[in-house]
């Protein structure tokens, strides 16, 4: 008898144990974001014929509902009526509860931005990031009064930019989009801090508009269709990153002082003159693939050595001399590429493999761009 007793026991401990162990592997949803989630389930329905929020039962885990995607405890993406879910669409008015989802990323929300966001003359952050939204940029949102934040990068909006009145905006990050057209003196007030153009088809000079932007700490205009001089303004702004590459910026670079930025990529423009020696204090330079010519500052020369310049790249220019002794050794911390110039490269140089195996420009080039 006392072994059978025993031997139940054991088995109904052993039956709790495993009770315990299943609650415990499932992750209970927070209680906001399910609340969220009910409450956008009531203010949208299905239209005739569509099921999508046949299955959204609030007895089960609301991260396997279609269109609901979970990391942890927390929502952070929602597909609200994917036709792969067995849906041709939804119908009412999202309700504002979907502001309490506070770990929502990545969606695919479709569609054109509304104008009427433009009548939200309160609004101070609006982030539409990372979807599939389409169409421009509605130019009421240009005159919201009180405008702190605006995030609209990884869509694919087009057309050109509206012209943004509110002295409050600090963040402005537009990358990855298709938007089109010049930036015009008026387009960001001089309280913007932030702005990220990067990876759009904008075009035309920016001489007018960036020296008005003096309270810049980022600048990305990267991979756009920008020409014409870089306004030498910008290297006295309180900068930390700035990226111009792969533009059409032409002409000289000359800064009127020593840049204390720490990342400066002016590569792949076609830019020329000779290399400043105002910018040997920068950690991070990449001059690559333009069309400087002349002997390198020595002042390169000695931060480099000291470790001061992280990274120097002046592949794919017209360079012509890098006074540095052929027994010293570049530190391990500093890269330095020099290939594909009109010199015979330190033997120390370590170039990415994309700058290619031609260690010196064709002497005709050479010969053709100095005559």
């Amino acid at each position: 008898m006392m072994g059978c007793c025993w031997r139940k026991a054991v088995v109904y401990i052993l039956m709790i144990w495993l009770q315990q162990c299943c609650f415990q592997s499932v992750a209970i949803l927070d209680p906001l974001d399910f609340l969220a989630l009910q409450s956008i389930r009531k203010s949208l329905r299905d239209v005739p014929g569509s099921n999508f929020f046949q299955s959204w039962d609030f007895t089960s885990d609301p991260c396997n509902f279609p269109g609901v995607y979970c990391d942890s405890d927390k929502v952070i993406a929602l597909n609200l009526g994917d036709p792969r879910s067995g849906s041709p669409g939804l119908t009412g008015r999202i309700d504002p509860a979907i502001g309490k989802l506070s770990s929502l990323a990545e969606n695919f929300l479709t569609g054109d931005i509304p104008a009427g966001f433009g009548e939200l003359r309160s609004l101070h952050t609006l982030d539409l990031s990372y979807n599939q939204l389409t169409g421009s940029i509605p130019r009421p949102l240009g005159s919201l009064p009180v405008l702190s934040n605006l995030i609209l990068c990884h869509n694919h909006l087009d057309g050109p930019l509206p012209s943004f009145i509110s002295n409050s905006l600090t963040r402005v990050d537009l990358m990855h989009n298709n938007l089109t057209g010049p930036l015009q003196s008026d387009s960001f007030p001089p309280s913007v801090q932030y702005l990220s153009l990067g990876w759009n088809k904008l075009i035309g000079p920016v001489f007018t508009t960036l020296p008005k932007l003096n309270r810049l700490n980022y600048l990305d205009l990267s991979m756009n269709h920008f020409t014409g001089l870089i306004p030498c303004q910008i290297f006295t702004f309180p900068i930390s990153n700035l990226q111009l590459q792969r533009n059409q910026f032409f002409g000289p670079v000359q800064p009127d002082s020593q840049v204390t930025i720490a990342t400066i990529d002016l590569s792949y423009n076609r830019l020329s003159g000779q290399v400043s020696p105002m910018l040997s204090t920068v950690q991070n330079l990449f001059l690559n693939n333009n069309r400087f010519f002349g002997s390198v500052p020595e002042s390169f020369v000695d931060r480099l050595m000291d470790a001061t310049i992280q990274t120097l790249y002046l592949q794919h220019n017209y360079l012509t001399g890098f006074q540095m002794n052929q027994t010293a050794e570049i530190p391990l911390s500093s890269v330095l590429c020099l290939q594909y110039n009109c010199m015979v490269p330190p033997t120390q140089s370590a170039c990415p493999l994309k700058a290619g195996d031609a260690k010196t420009r064709p002497t005709a080039q050479c010969n053709e761009w100095r005559g």
